[in-house]
């Protein structure tokens, strides 16, 4: 299964706070550890949200939102994409991780959907484009 594990924000990522050196060292070393066991497929560091923008879908209409976003507890600091066999061994690789701020922190995990997880809704000719998708995806890395 795969799932994606969200570090969350907090007032000093939002304010543009960049992890210490320690921090990033226990990080790299960590992610070293998903490396080389196989389960991290992807993850990165965000900016704060004061550099993004929301898009509000109304019907057809659209409405950007720029940052930055006030509700610290809700926004995104990082996240990590990881191949595991279940939430259980998610969950166990979240417990050995450093914490991410050194204070208090929260880190989320989601199952990402997989084709099947659709059901009868993903016909055929859509799983097939899918994996046409997934196929050309997999060949510009």
């Amino acid at each position: 299964m795969k799932v994606m594990v969200l570090i969350k924000a907090n007032k000093d990522s939002e304010a543009g706070v960049l992890p210490s050196t320690e921090l990033l060292t226990a990080m790299g070393k960590y992610n070293e550890e998903l490396v080389k066991a196989g389960v991290m497929l992807a993850g990165e560091g965000l900016h704060p949200s004061s550099k993004g923008a929301r898009v509000r879908f109304s019907g057809n209409k659209r409405t950007v939102l720029d940052g930055p976003f006030t509700e610290t507890k809700e926004l995104i600091a990082g996240f990590w994409l990881w191949q595991v066999k279940s939430m259980e061994e998610a969950i166990e690789w979240v417990k050995r991780c450093p914490n991410p701020t050194g204070t208090e922190s929260e880190i989320e995990i989601r199952q990402v959907f997989e084709p099947d997880d659709f059901g009868p809704a993903l016909t055929p000719e859509l799983r097939e484009a899918e994996e046409r998708l997934s196929a050309e995806l997999a060949a510009k890395k």
